[in-house]
């Protein structure tokens, strides 16, 4: 896969430009962790929203769709949950070129108020059986607002902290924003068991129908006002900044030219194929892991919702552990062998997974969880990182805004829906399984094409390091280090070289 579009023409011109100790940027661990917590707050409160929504299904479609046929009842619910992710694209398209234009921070900040906003208004959504079919319609229209900011959200996130990590340690430092994600899920998969063992002991088996779903919801208000905090107290990302810095002054490339949306699509249209076709499977495996599977196991399979949710808070904490050790593992190994594990590793476990799904016992509810986490796991891991790599600093945000939501919204989002539709249209359980192996298969293709990108610096930013002594090693080994290439980044040309020669 190509690097630029100026690697796309002459090839890359190493040692043009030669690297300085002070040119790299060294991020020290208080800021880094400080940047990684105010950027994980937004993913952790998107998916606790995600979890609610999930658990909460079959419930919401009794109280949004009263009246209707209790199959396409639930459709129309599962509906509620896809068209959010089908407004995403449009928010990436729109807030990633502000982002690359006013900075990473300043749209996080909007994103993370729309999006705890919105769901907070869920919960005081009037039911069907007050206006009827105006309740599903309000609802849509929240969760568009909810997919708009969530397209700005995650792109910006993983933008942010993989501009702000070392190169050397990316995959770890941004596997741990999809770890906050886990842990979001979670929360709000354990926040409906709370609420529903609460709820029903003082109030009775329909208190959850009688007003308890809006609890799990109101929540998100007090954690939209904990992450405006959290973000009001970061700094801009270092890498943006130098940029921005530099080439206001220069008489700069391409590759360090900030491009609208046409742009990104005519210029770096094989890494938009390789980052669709790799987060395709990533959100295929995580949303049918967090966002189908209690549907599937309380309708398919026939098992209570409150032991489901509990199982799946089990390995989603066991998820956000294993991430970061992922994540480290992409560093060591490489983001093309974990990629290629994880697509094998479907093609393997999926099937029987799903067959210890169905013996409804408790120990293979946990085996077979545990069989669909562990690949997806994987691709999850690097997920943040290898968007971020894949396209330059100037027109990053719209980039991965764009790559990263398109292949969310069409194939992971959408997951919850075309699963069912596929076992109520076939008749075949299985289906869900071959549904997310079929993007696998894609993403091993795309593995293959993919050029590793572990351990280099971004493309268009100079390296970033986590101290002096690795600033002065990567400045002594230059020449002879593959992973540097110096017509990448920003740099004043060597005397008496034409660098447009």
């Amino acid at each position: 896969m190509s690097d630029s579009p100026r690697s796309l023409r002459s090839g890359a011109r190493k040692g043009t430009r030669r690297l300085r100790e002070e040119d790299c940027i060294i991020v020290d661990k208080p800021a880094l962790v400080r940047a990684q917590i105010g950027a994980g707050v937004g993913n952790f409160i998107e998916w606790y929203d995600v979890g609610v929504y999930g658990y909460l299904a079959v419930t919401l479609t009794k109280v949004f769709t009263e009246g209707m046929d209790p199959q396409l009842g639930l459709l129309v619910t599962l509906l509620g949950f896809a068209v959010s992710f089908l407004v995403r694209p449009l928010g990436g398209m729109i807030l990633g070129p502000i982002g690359d234009k006013i900075g990473r921070r300043k749209v996080m900040f909007f994103t993370i108020a729309l999006m705890a906003a919105a769901t907070t208004l869920i919960g005081l959504l009037p039911e069907a059986s007050t206006i009827g079919g105006w309740a599903v319609v309000l609802l849509y229209l929240l969760r568009m607002a909810q997919g708009f900011s969530t397209g700005g959200e995650y792109a910006g996130a993983a933008t942010y902290v993989a501009e702000f990590s070392p190169d050397r340690s990316r995959g770890f430092w941004t596997s741990m924003l999809n770890s906050g994600s886990q842990l979001g899920f979670a929360a709000g998969a354990a926040v409906v068991a709370a609420t529903t063992g609460i709820a029903t002991h003082f109030w009775g088996p329909d208190a959850m129908l009688n007003g308890g779903w809006r609890v799990p919801f109101l929540m998100a208000f007090v954690l939209g006002i904990i992450a405006m905090l959290l973000r009001s107290r970061i700094a801009e990302s270092p890498s943006f900044e130098a940029t921005r810095e530099k080439t206001a002054v220069q008489d700069v490339d391409p590759i360090f030219v900030r491009h609208n949306l046409s742009g990104v699509l005519r210029l770096y249209w094989p890494q938009v194929l390789i980052g669709v076709a790799l987060i395709g499977a990533d959100g295929a495996s995580s949303y049918t892991l967090t966002s189908y599977m209690p549907t599937y196991l309380e309708v398919e399979v026939g098992i209570a919702s409150v032991h489901t949710a509990i199982a799946t808070v089990a390995i989603l904490i066991l998820q956000a552990i294993l991430l970061p050790v992922f994540g480290r593992m992409s560093d060591k190994l490489g983001r093309k062998p974990v990629y290629l594990m994880a697509a094998i590793g479907n093609l393997i476990l999926l099937t029987p997974a799903f067959a210890l799904m169905h013996l409804g016992t408790t120990w293979s509810l946990y085996v077979a969880l545990a069989l669909v986490m562990i690949p997806g796991t994987l691709f999850l891991s690097m997920n943040a990182a290898i968007m971020a790599e894949l396209y330059p600093t100037a027109s990053r945000y719209c980039a991965v805004g764009f790559t990263q939501n398109i292949a969310a919204s069409l194939f992971g989002g959408t997951v919850p829906l075309v699963s069912q539709l596929l076992v109520e249209l076939t008749g075949n359980s299985y289906a869900p399984a071959f549904y997310v192996m079929g993007f696998s298969a894609l993403a091993l293709v795309a593995a293959l094409c993919m050029r590793e990108t572990a351990s280099r610096p971004l493309l268009g930013s100079v390296p970033v390091v986590s101290s002096r002594a690795e600033a002065r090693e990567l400045v002594a080994g230059q020449d002879t280090n593959e992973r540097l290439d110096t017509s990448t980044m920003l740099l004043a040309p060597l005397p008496g070289v034409n660098e447009r020669a």
